[in-house]
């Protein structure tokens, strides 16, 4: 895994815990398969941010209008990374975007264009998803942890991985146990 680089996809505050109607009723699940995960991807760290765009355009002004609760400033308490300010502690990167998918010139950069992408983080059927597809398509390996991953519900999380595999052998599903037997 010394080619890989672990991306810790929206491990935030309004990702984890009612009463935001976006949390991810599994996500200290996710959250204790990252922390696994960490100490094997030391210095090869990075953790994104999803925020609100201050201004919605487009079908965005349609997606807020359901979502009104979210239309805070970035730094706003409810889009902070808390359950791992350690690791934001420790100097690893984090890359804020206000699109689901995180991968773009920024994430590419951060992760100093490592082959292959591991991906953990919140929502497997939302922002790891969309960044899962979009990395593929620029070529690099992505693999999903999937039980360092939760979805806006269990049956989501589950259809998304099920989408996922089949893109292999571009994006591959693994578990941490897996992923570290062979590091």
């Amino acid at each position: 895994m010394t080619g890989s680089a672990l991306v810790v996809i929206d491990m935030q505050d309004v990702f984890a815990r009612p009463p935001s109607p976006w949390a991810s009723p599994d996500y200290p699940a996710a959250l204790d398969g990252t922390r696994r995960l960490l100490p094997a991807f030391a210095g090869r760290t990075v953790l994104t941010r999803y925020v609100a765009p201050a201004v919605p355009d487009g079908a965005w002004r349609a997606y807020f209008d359901e979502w009104p609760f979210a239309l805070v400033p970035e730094d706003d308490p409810l889009y902070e990374i808390t359950d791992l300010a350690d690791v934001v502690a420790s100097g690893a990167p984090v890359v804020t975007r206000t699109t689901f998918g995180k991968w773009g010139p920024e994430l590419e950069a951060a992760t100093r264009s490592a082959g292959e992408l591991v991906l953990a983080g919140v929502a497997t059927d939302c922002c790891v998803i969309s960044t899962a597809l979009a990395a593929a398509d620029a070529g690099r390996r992505v693999l999903v942890v999937a039980d360092a991953c939760a979805g806006s519900t269990p049956e989501n999380h589950e259809r998304a991985l099920a989408v996922m595999r089949l893109y292999a052998p571009l994006i591959e599903v693994t578990t941490a146990a897996e992923l570290l037997a062979v590091s």
